[in-house]
């Protein structure tokens, strides 16, 4: 699946209810687990965390950027 140009991929594990979820961001994975049942909720929750990262990844880009002069 794509979400804001990341690829990402959920998959359901043999315990009900959880799904394992993986995205690359640049050189880094980031994987992790959910717990719903629904699967548009655990597809939704994967898609904010990586909204979270490409958002952090924004404010160190603009922290290491100096503001031009005028």
């Amino acid at each position: 699946m794509n979400h804001r140009g990341v690829e990402f991929t959920i998959a359901k594990t043999a315990i009900p209810g959880i799904w394992q979820w993986q995205f690359r961001i640049g050189d880094r994975i980031k994987t992790g687990k959910t717990e719903t049942r629904i699967d548009l909720l655990a597809i939704r929750r994967v898609q904010l965390r990586i909204d979270r990262e490409l958002k952090a990844i924004g404010r160190k880009t603009a922290r290491t950027v100096s503001p031009s002069a005028s």
